[in-house]
């Protein structure tokens, strides 16, 4: 146990141990009288009682109404103000906020002198060792030809056209009315003959035409239940009402797409004018594309990996004791002791690589300026209207960012995003990642343990 005295201030700390420590402020009577008497003598001023004029209630029966409530406000505004100061200018790093320490004795607001004595919760010191990450994964997924083979095949049919038949077949889509009056059901979707699992709804729809009107049971009718509830937009609950049921459909359409030719008009259709010229530059782009699109994912779980490992690699102790009581009053409502202790058990590992990430940042100057967090959110802002075909020009975005910058909720949401990005950044340029290269349905498999 360690104190250090700051006569100037009247503070004194005193180490507990490494994680733990306490602040005694002492206050004279006269670091607060006169903010005290000043406050009363304004009360006194616009006071409003019965049988006095207004500013000539007697100071006494001021004093006698309001005194200790000031006297507590200023007192604790003067603590804060010392505290915040004392934490700032000896670089105090803490988890939590000080804790006032209970005490046995009633305060005397008429004393001479106040001792206030509050417990802190200090972040432990320790060392990130990024070589400890050669064990960790970073996925490179690489589509498979099937892969691309099929999204390319998804291509040439959306730029295919559509031939109006007379009856339904297999790959033909079939646009119909889906009712259900009952559970007031009605929406247009389309499917394909290949969705269906009932073989008596495939065979009776073989031989109608458009305008016919047909009842089938839902229940075993389509392969995947996901096809009819993503048709009609029906959550878990809806569908299994309507599956207990039957649906009717009214044929509107039924169309064979025929596929796009992969010539240099689909080309230039998809491409800037010269740009691919041949199936195999096809093939090259559509592989980029994928990969780009995937890129997100094995992003997010290199984070993911990385965050584990380095909590659990990452040895050192933490103010428990403290961080429990801090939690049972530093949230909207008060917890119990017991309360406390779950919630430090959800939350230790979240703290514990706050304190790792925040160390990383500090010690490879990953700090965000200002003008990195606007050139970031303006770039999010130009992607979002794009999205909507919009073309913005540069007043626009700035005008956009200004205002979305003023909302702290959002500032501290884009600065996430944006650190999130320069720590991966920081990791792959200077962690030593074990680097490997996948298929797609590889990377689920092994990333996520789905087949």
């Amino acid at each position: 146990m360690r104190t250090k005295i700051y006569p100037k201030m009247n503070i004194s700390k005193t180490d507990l141990d490494a994680l733990n420590a306490t602040i005694k402020i002492t206050l004279d009577r006269s670091d607060y009288e006169t903010k005290v008497n000043t406050v009363l003598s304004d009360y006194r001023k616009n006071a409003n009682i019965p049988g006095f004029r207004k500013g000539n209630v007697p100071m006494g029966m001021i004093k006698k109404q309001y005194e200790k409530a000031v006297t507590a406000d200023e007192i604790n505004k003067l603590l804060r103000e010392n505290l915040e100061k004392f934490i700032r200018e000896e670089k105090i790093e803490l988890l939590g906020n000080p804790l006032p320490k209970d005490s046995e004795e009633e305060l005397d607001w008429s004393a001479e002198q106040l001792d206030f004595e509050f417990e802190l919760g200090l972040a432990p010191q320790f060392e990130v060792k990024l070589d400890q990450l050669k064990k960790v994964i970073r996925y490179e997924i690489d589509p498979e030809a099937k892969m691309v083979n099929e999204q390319i095949d998804y291509i040439t049919n959306q730029y295919g056209k559509l031939v109006s038949q007379k009856n339904p077949k297999k790959g033909y889509e079939i646009t119909a009315q889906f009712r259900n009056e009952a559970l007031e059901i009605e929406k247009m979707s389309t499917f394909k003959l290949d969705d269906l699992k009932s073989k008596k709804a495939i065979s009776s729809l073989e031989s109608e035409t458009t305008n016919s009107v047909l009842v089938f049971p839902v229940k075993g009718l389509f392969k995947e239940n996901e096809t009819l509830k993503r048709a009609l937009n029906l959550d878990e609950d809806q569908f299994n009402e309507l599956s207990a049921t039957s649906i009717t459909l009214e044929l509107k359409e039924i169309n064979e797409r025929i596929p796009a030719e992969l010539n240099q008009e689909l080309f230039d259709k998809l491409y800037p004018e010269g740009t691919v010229t041949n199936e195999k530059e096809l093939k090259e782009k559509v592989k980029e594309s994928l990969q780009k699109q995937f890129e997100p994912q094995a992003d997010q779980k290199l984070l993911n990996d990385i965050t584990e490992f380095l909590v659990e690699k990452t040895k050192f102790k933490l103010p428990e004791d403290f961080l429990k009581r801090w939690m049972q009053t530093s949230g909207k409502e008060t917890l119990s002791a017991e309360e406390a202790e779950t919630e430090f058990e959800k939350s230790e590992k979240g703290i514990r690589y706050q304190l790792i990430e925040g160390q990383i940042i500090t010690e490879n100057k990953l700090d965000i300026s200002y003008d990195e967090l606007k050139s970031f959110a303006g770039s999010l802002v130009a992607n979002q209207m794009m999205q909507y075909g919009q073309q913005p020009d540069e007043k626009q975005i700035e005008g956009i960012v200004s205002n979305v910058l003023t909302n702290q909720e959002e500032t501290r949401r884009i600065s996430e995003q944006l650190m999130s990005k320069k720590l991966l950044t920081f990791f792959k340029e200077n962690a030593p990642l074990k680097q490997k290269k996948v298929g797609f349905d590889t990377f689920v498999k092994e990333a996520y343990g789905k087949a």
